[in-house]
């Protein structure tokens, strides 16, 4: 056999090595031109490190011509434009944009690079992948979260599934234009017959939409409402109910609860359609309360005791506001031995911070002077700039403090494990439950 002297045969295999395009060469071959957003100085490491959202002012300007229109796919660089990734621009938007891919990522995978619909159908693929490693669905739980947002990397876009229905919550201007592709995504899922869309109306408007030719997109064969099974209890839930109709969240939340209620007077305070109330009723609890401002919300929790088979002399509903029937039980000297507290998000954004800090106090004292001594408060909270600019326990202490009460935490816990969180977006949805000691 002929031997090839060692350095020719070194500059055979370097010459016919694969090479791995960048993403700056990607783009080049890409039709049409791909515009690029290029960064301020200083700006780069927080995009490098994850964060999907390029603020406006982090931009220092825009190479390309014509400019970029909202929901095209863009180049994001640093101040000497050598690209970083790439993401979907919006011209109107406080999000100028939403990064998709950083640099290594695409030129590892270049099947996905500055294309969506493939990169669509991989994130997809691996949302699936990931919630079958955590058990879901099963054959006691068959609601939960499929797609979360920021945590399974495509921001904007929320699926939960209900048994066989799919509701998709949209809330960005780039899951729009991608509809059709994301509903033909969905509809490939095994088990998935009926799909409904819900557009965000208020979070779109921000978007630069005009959310007068949104609709939702419920076709005549999709069930208004269904029937579903969370830790072997039935719900009824609607389509025309808060949000995706369903608080998957919470799941292990109300399950723990279930652990602690045995014998126990239990008060569920916003308690929509009754998920902590019958787990406390399954759990032991001898009189269970919930209160809710939606009279819609109530009538599908009073079908839950019927649907469960739970004795209605344990367990009733009241329509009233939370912070009004807290102080008319005050006047009353009512108490209980655990309070449940899951008001909605208070804190939308950063700037909102100060003005819900207070509101959370406020309803947070009242809460604590209506739970027994040695009885347990679980609070909620699902504002993410709450939640992860710490003030959360804080504003608890001063709530503790207002009601001349003190309060030791045993407990933290956040949403359930098909809901995963990107940290370095703060503005989410980020669910953060702490059970409390009232002392």
């Amino acid at each position: 056999m002929l031997q090839l002297p060692s350095r020719l045969m070194k500059s055979l295999s370097l010459s016919t090595a694969p090479t791995t395009a960048t993403l700056q060469e990607l783009a080049l071959a890409h039709s049409p031109g791909i515009a690029k957003v290029v960064l301020k100085k200083g700006k780069t490491q927080l995009f490098k490190d994850g964060s999907p959202m390029v603020y406006s002012g982090a931009v220092d300007r825009i190479v390309g011509r014509p400019p970029p229109r909202t929901g095209d796919v863009v180049i994001v660089a640093d101040g000497t434009e050598k690209p970083i990734g790439w993401g979907l621009y919006n011209s109107v938007s406080m999000f100028c944009v939403r990064l998709m891919h950083l640099e290594e990522e695409a030129t590892g995978n270049p099947s996905c690079a500055l294309n969506v619909e493939k990169l669509l159908e991989k994130r997809i693929e691996a949302a699936i992948e990931l919630r079958k490693s955590l058990g879901l669905p099963s054959v006691s739980t068959n609601a939960y979260r499929l797609i979360n947002s920021e945590g399974d990397r495509l921001s904007g876009l929320i699926v939960d599934v209900f048994g066989d229905l799919a509701v998709v919550a949209s809330s960005a201007a780039w899951v729009e234009k991608y509809k059709t592709e994301i509903v033909a995504c969905i509809c490939k899922i095994g088990g998935i017959n009926h799909l409904s869309w819900r557009p965000s109306v208020e979070m779109l408007k921000e978007e630069g939409l005009d959310v007068s030719k949104l609709q939702e997109m419920q076709p005549s064969t999709c069930p208004k409402r269904t029937k579903v099974l969370e830790n072997g209890i039935a719900y009824v839930l609607s389509l025309d109910g808060q949000k995706t109709g369903f608080y998957a969240d919470q799941r292990e939340n109300r399950q723990f609860i279930s652990t602690v209620c045995d014998g126990r007077r239990v008060l569920d305070l916003c308690c929509y359609s009754g998920g902590f109330s019958l787990n406390a009723v399954r759990g032991g609890a001898v009189d269970v309360l919930g209160i809710d401002t939606s009279l819609p919300a109530l009538e599908l929790a009073r079908e839950n005791i019927a649907l469960n088979r739970l004795d209605p002399a344990r367990i009733s509903f009241l329509k009233e506001d939370a912070t009004v029937f807290m102080k008319s039980a005050l006047l009353r000297n009512e108490s209980w031995d655990i309070v449940i507290l899951d008001p909605p998000k208070l804190a939308p954004k950063k700037k909102a911070l100060k003005s819900a800090s207070g509101m959370y106090r406020n309803l947070n004292s009242l809460a604590m002077r209506l739970t027994k001594k040695g009885g347990l408060l679980m609070t909620c909270s699902c504002s993410g700039a709450m939640t992860q600019s710490g003030m959360f326990i804080k504003t608890l202490q001063g709530a503790a403090s207002a009601a001349g009460r003190r309060a030791t935490i045993l407990r933290q816990s956040g949403a359930a494990c098909d809901h995963p969180i990107d940290p370095s977006y703060p503005e989410g949805e980020y669910l953060s439950n702490i059970l409390v000691r009232v002392l």
